[in-house]
Order: structure tokens, then sequence, then C-alpha cells
């Protein structure tokens, strides 16, 4: 059976000299992923081995159903020169990178895929077309990104928001990033998260603009503003994820020391955070964008196809957890 709290997903344990390695927050974020419907994914300019090879070993996984937007003959001889097979999957043959974001979004919008991959183009390519005020893929929401991150020396898996797309966020649109992860952490299956708002410090001040967000931010929660989650900020990261840390601090919270959302307070501290997390802590960091009317699989050309298949495993989930549900209203 699979486990419902992401504290059984995290959990690390005692391996015996000759046992089998323990299932990695990944192993199991696949695991759930394979026990519902693939998802239709419009794979955008799949045009090197990484970018073709995250959608095709997810297809094989039986977790999506790829269709590749790209130059159709590009693509190809990136599949002969590495072995990678393609010949089951639909390819539409557009020129170039633009051409490949526009003609995806337009698939989405047509209702002929549930999900979008970025592939080898870069990300301003890819989110023009998804913000376009006409042809894009806007809600009523504000659009954000969250990575989610196994990081091997914490027993929970980690969401980081925004890192990538809201460079200084105001107090609304804050709100609007609480409420994207926080429906993407319910809806994928792992019950209630605790959400740490980030801060340099943990108590309020008016000399850190952040502080005083965070303060506002759990008083939005408390107002039902923002659901589904339990909020605690301004917290500092050591006492947001150590409960040493938060008992030195005389910090009495449930997030405090356990949190399994970490809300930066901009995109620089964000950045910065994630990157330490992976090159320091030697983290895996999945990438999604929400907000926009299907979740959008969003990793960096230099992410691992292992990296791709945990982004595709949680846009799935949260895909059929929509099928039941109105998606998010057009903008």
């Amino acid at each position: 059976m699979i486990p419902e709290k992401d504290s059984d997903i995290g959990a690390i344990s005692v391996m015996g000299p000759f046992a089998a390695p323990p299932p990695t927050k990944y192993d199991r974020l696949l695991a759930r992923a394979k026990e519902v419907p693939a998802a239709t994914t419009i794979v955008v300019h799949p045009c090197d081995e990484t970018s073709l090879r995250g959608p095709v070993e997810a297809a094989e996984a039986g977790i999506v159903r790829p269709i590749l937007v790209g130059p159709a003959a590009k693509i190809s001889a990136v599949a002969r020169e590495h072995g990678i097979k393609i010949d089951r999957f639909e390819i539409i043959d557009v020129a170039h990178s633009e051409a490949a974001a526009a003609k995806g979004v337009e698939l989405v919008r047509e209702s002929k895929g549930e999900l979008l991959m970025k592939g080898s183009l870069h990300t301003d390519e890819l989110m023009r077309a998804v913000t376009s005020g006409q042809t894009g893929l806007r809600t009523a929401r504000r659009i954000s990104h969250v990575f989610i991150m196994d990081a091997p020396t914490y027993a929970e898996t980690l969401f980081l928001t925004d890192a990538a797309i809201n460079i200084a966020p105001d107090l609304d649109a804050k709100r609007d990033i609480i409420q994207n992860v926080v429906d993407l952490f319910t809806q994928v299956g792992l019950g209630t998260p605790r959400v740490a708002i980030l801060s340099a410090v943990e108590t309020v001040t008016s000399k850190i603009p952040s502080t005083i967000d965070a303060a506002a931010l759990c008083k939005m929660a408390d107002r039902g503003q923002i659901t589904g989650a339990i909020l605690d900020g301004p917290l500092a990261f050591d006492n947001a994820i150590d409960p040493e840390a938060a008992k030195i601090k005389g910090i009495k919270s449930e997030v405090a020391g356990r949190a399994q959302i970490l809300v930066v307070p901009d995109l620089e501290a964000g950045n910065m955070l994630a990157k330490n997390l992976v090159y320091l802590a030697k983290a895996d960091a999945a990438g999604l964008v929400l907000g926009a009317r299907v979740p959008i699989v969003l990793t960096s050309r230099a992410d691992s196809v292992r990296s791709r298949m945990a982004s595709c495993a949680a846009a799935v989930l949260y895909a059929h957890a929509r099928r039941g549900a109105a998606a998010l209203p057009a903008a």
C-alpha cells in the first residue's frame, strides 16, 4: 500500500550491509504516478538527449503519453544518435523553438494535452508563449514555480517556491504562490503541508519587509484567504528545518523544525537556496510551473533524466487530481 503521509514518503531507514537501498522520495512519487492513468504530455522542442530521453522514459514507465513538438528531422537525429526509440510517438514538425512553444501552447488550449513539458529551448521562450495575454495559458491565479527537492539529509520531501518565475513578489503574489504549491502538495496525495515562510530572522521587524509579509500571510491563512495548509512565519532557514534550532530559539510551532514547504521572500533568495541544496547537500530538484491552465514541467537543460522523471510524476498526479475537479478559471 502506498503511504498517505509525506513523513512516510520521506522516511530514512537503516540498512544492513546486504540490504537493498530504500526507495528514494522520487521513487515513491513515481510509484504513485504509475497507479493513475497516463497523461497526454506536449513536449516542446526536445532536441537534445536529456530533454528527449526524459519523456520517453516516462512513457516507458507508463505515466505519460508524449506528443513531441519541434523540428522533426532534428528530433529524429537526436534519437538515432543516442539510441532512443521514438517510433510510436507523434511528432508535430515545426521549424524552430519559438514556433514549437507557440504550437505546444496551442495544443493545450485545444485540449489535446494535459501537461506541457519544456525541452531544450530557453525558459523565456516557453514562458512567453504560456503568458501571452491572447493566446497563452494564464488563469486568474498568478503563475509560479516550485522545486520538489529530494535532499538525502532531510526526512521530508521539500517543496521550494518561488525560485524561477516571480522576481520580487508583493503580498498578493505571495498569496498565490503559496496557494499554488499547497494545492499541488495536497492534490498529489501528501496530506496537509507545513509551510514555512522564510526570512533572515524569526521575529517581525519593520527593518526587514519580508518579515511583515510573512506575518500578514499567516493572518491571511487564519482568515481563509489561504487554505489547505498550516503556515508559520517569519522563520529563518535553520529553525524552519531543524527541530533543535527551533527549540534553542524557543519557537513553539507545528511548522518550525519540520517544514515541508519553504516559501522564499524573492527569486534571488530562492535560486541561491535551491542551488545550495543541489550542489552542497546533493539534493535532486524536480520542477513544475503552477497556476496556468495545466501543470508545466519546467526543468533546467542541465537537469538529469531522474529529475525530469520526478517532475513528470508530480505533474501527472496533479493533472489526475484536476480531472475530477474544475480547472483554474481562465484569466
